[in-house]
């Protein structure tokens, strides 16, 4: 069965527009999301674009801020020290990737974590890995909303997780395994100095590809009625398409598909519920749920 991230995706927003509408209307304050973004890389450009058009349907306010690509990391963390003590600013993001002159974790480090709805602050990984409240890394919770609407059996399953980045392949690896539904999985995570991949993806009874490879997971790879959820998006030249490329998953889609119980396609699995989570951050942040 397929899993349709762009429907599901489109149900939530109805639902966080409801309640932001019925917070106004009880004289509470529309959450206000900001983002940075710095340069004109096109992948980060369309996401912040998705992003933006996003907010409209949740009903929330939105600030774009942009910087061309030669912005010093001093006013780019001024900035962010700016949007830290702005009281109207409920949550916000800095794009990534950034300029290679400009330190990532050192900008992630100086957002205050309260705001930090992508969940990539130290604080709030190390609550999501204790199980406490918290932002959690928008796609990781996006996949997780994705099997509880479908009602995916994770109870004592056998998960995979193909990749260990900070964004994607760790925290789910730590979500899978957390005492709560979905969750409670034996996880095993395979990357790309794992020996005998193939063997240890046979055994899964789920399987998260966030590797970076295109049409990485064979058919061969996947046992009969695998859940198997696909989060690569690399960009491959296709001369069919207006745009010159297609996006491609981590998952041979065609012949793995025939084997599965439930998969994601790409693109409008993953994709859609990554920006939808990022929205549920901001709702959560603006009713200051996890942090006073």
């Amino acid at each position: 069965m397929l899993i349709d991230g762009k429907a599901t995706a489109a149900i939530i927003k109805q639902e966080i527009a409801k309640e932001v509408e019925e917070i106004v209307a009880n004289g509470g304050k529309r959450p206000h999301l900001a983002a940075i973004l710095v340069g004109h890389d096109g992948g980060s450009e369309t996401y912040v674009k998705n992003k933006v058009i996003a907010c409209e349907a949740c009903g929330f306010t939105s600030t774009l801020i942009r910087y061309e690509s030669d912005v010093t990391e001093e006013e780019l963390l001024k900035k962010v020290e700016e949007l830290n003590n702005d009281a109207d600013i409920d949550g916000f993001i800095v794009q990534l990737p950034l300029p290679a002159h400009i330190s990532e974790q050192k900008v992630i480090e100086a957002i205050d974590y309260r705001k930090d709805v992508d969940g990539f602050h130290p604080i709030n990984v190390g609550r999501m890995s204790i199980g406490l409240p918290c932002y959690i890394s928008a796609t990781p919770n996006g996949i997780l909303e994705l099997l509880k609407r479908y009602n995916i059996e994770t109870k004592g399953k056998k998960c995979v997780v193909l990749g260990r980045s900070n964004i994607v392949g760790k925290p789910m690896a730590q979500l899978m395994m957390q005492k709560n539904y979905p969750g409670d999985t034996t996880v095993t995570v395979c990357h790309s100095h794992t020996n005998n991949i193939k063997e240890e993806c046979r055994q899964a009874d789920i399987i998260i590809a966030a590797i970076g490879i295109p049409n990485f997971l064979t058919a061969d790879m996947v046992k009969e009625g695998a859940v198997v959820i696909d989060v690569g998006t690399t960009r491959v030249k296709d001369e069919t398409r207006k745009s010159g490329f297609r996006l491609n998953g981590d998952v041979k889609f065609d012949e793995v598909a025939p084997k599965c119980s439930y998969i994601t396609p790409v693109p409008g699995g993953v994709g859609p519920m990554t920006i939808c989570s990022l929205m549920k951050n901001t709702l959560s942040a603006g009713k200051k749920e996890f942090y006073k």
